[in-house]
């Protein structure tokens, strides 16, 4: 059947965007016959020469009656890919994660190898930018090229003490110093403040704006604050750490149930016992975690041979991992992913404050109902209707700022539902007295399970196997 004929039977469209073509029968009657290479020839002439699918041309031009009442693909194109993103690189490895310290088989740090300064000198290249990569072209049923998509454009985010070429290609230091992140990825460089020996009456409390390398323990009662990192080469105890990037402590945390680390970034040490712990990214411990309440933004992992996490609550956005949570002694333990610590808390301030506000205005309007009757009886004073106005005044005020929490309260309460990627791992073995909480759902485990995986699913908290 040549192309003129076919013309009467069959029409053929292309997509908008000339990625796929189709074949429709316009009729069908009981002396149709083609061939494959008849429609080929006829898609051909029609311009579609690109991704023509031969498999569908057989099976039309076998069983024609099986396609004559939908539109069918007979043509796809190739799609541009994007490219390569642009990135930037360090001349450090700034990835906590990938840069472990050494264990030794009875689960010890080599704590000699655990602080690397990251130290650069002024002039010195310490990153650079990458333009991105186009990706394959992609091409068109009629034959046309689509050219190539560029990957996504990077840009440097500039800290302090670092400047850039004329092209944004290449950065360096201004001043001899330490390479740090700080929040929302900027790359800094700080001066380097170091202390010889412990944190105590001799040395009193630093607020530095640089990086802060303690060669030595932090006694109770002092305080460090620095807007670069701190490193701690040896232990912690009821001090006050805050830091706008990463505290790494070789040794542990033993706070007594007093002071605070915090950081920026992640936070890094060896144990924590009767501590709190804030982190807006990670918390990594190489043992354990002990009656200490833990909050990250991201992910709490407890690594190392014993990875324990028993007591108090480890609070975190994405992810904890341990090796055993709880003890035989089913002492009360709380792990809490699928919301970020800071809204959770937040929320519970809302819901406090909302009670609050229910209440206040209780009182408010009993008080109008009041003033309202005597007004209407004519014995409103100067005072009474002073307050009438002041009263009324509030009770829209309260009533505008109840409005606005229940909005920033299901705002907080819908990150909750998006729990799909939460998850809290066990590799080893989790005892009964632990609480789950996953978003806004909640499992007490009653009975010792062994190498689980605790995820969100379809309205409840499930137990799968862990896998490593």
């Amino acid at each position: 059947m040549d192309n003129q004929t076919l013309e009467t039977y069959l029409r053929l469209q292309t997509s908008a965007d000339k990625l796929s073509a189709f074949l429709t029968f316009n009729r069908l009657t009981d002396d149709f016959s083609c061939t494959a290479e008849e429609l080929e020839c006829f898609a051909r002439s029609k311009g579609i020469v690109y991704g023509l699918r031969t498999d569908v041309l057989n099976q039309i031009a076998a069983v024609p009656l099986a396609y004559c009442k939908e539109q069918t693909l007979i043509a796809q194109g190739t799609a541009p890919v994007p490219g390569k993103d642009g990135y930037v690189k360090l001349i450090y490895d700034m990835d906590q994660k990938n840069s472990r310290p050494p264990e030794t088989d009875d689960g010890k740090i080599d704590f000699k190898e655990v602080v690397q300064l990251k130290n650069v000198v002024r002039g010195q290249l310490i990153a650079e930018r990458f333009e991105p990569a186009p990706g394959p072209q992609g091409m068109t049923v009629t034959g046309d090229m689509i050219p190539p998509r560029l990957g996504k454009q990077v840009r440097f985010k500039i800290g302090k003490n670092v400047v850039v070429n004329d092209d944004q290609t290449a950065m360096y230091s201004t001043i001899d110093g330490m390479i740090t992140m700080t929040d929302k990825d900027k790359i800094n460089v700080f001066p380097i403040y170091e202390v010889n020996g412990d944190v105590d009456y001799s040395i009193g409390n630093i607020d530095f704006v640089g990086t802060v390398v303690i060669r030595g323990n932090v006694l109770s009662g002092f305080r460090i604050r620095a807007s670069g990192d701190i490193r701690v080469i040896g232990g912690v105890e009821g001090a006050e750490i805050e830091s706008e990037g990463s505290v790494e402590i070789t040794g542990g945390i033993l706070a007594g149930s007093k002071g605070f680390v915090k950081a920026g970034r992640n936070v890094r040490c060896s144990f924590i016992q009767d501590g709190n712990v804030i982190a807006g990214e990670d918390v990594l411990v190489t043992q354990s975690i002990m009656h200490s309440h833990v909050k990250a933004g991201k992910s709490v992992i407890c690594a190392g041979t014993k990875g324990l996490i028993v007591g108090g609550v480890v609070q975190a956005g994405d992810a904890v991992s341990a090796r055993i949570i709880g003890n035989s002694m089913s002492t009360a333990t709380s792990v809490e992913v699928g919301v970020k610590p800071e809204s959770r808390a937040e929320l519970l301030e809302l819901r406090t404050k909302i009670r609050q506000n229910a209440d206040s205005l209780d009182k408010t309007e009993k008080a109008l109902v009041i003033l309202d009757q005597l007004a209407a009886a004519g014995q409103l004073t100067p005072d009474r209707l002073a307050l009438r106005i002041k009263l009324t005044a509030t009770k829209r005020q309260t009533v505008d700022e109840n409005e606005q929490m229940k909005i920033r309260v299901l705002e907080i309460e819908k990150t909750l539902e998006d729990s799909s990627v939460s998850k809290v791992d066990v590799a080893n073995t989790v005892y009964g007295g632990t609480k789950i909480v996953i978003g806004r759902y909640t499992k007490f485990i009653k009975d010792t399970a062994l190498r689980v995986s605790f995820r969100y699913s379809e309205g409840d908290i499930a137990m799968l196997p862990y896998n490593t």
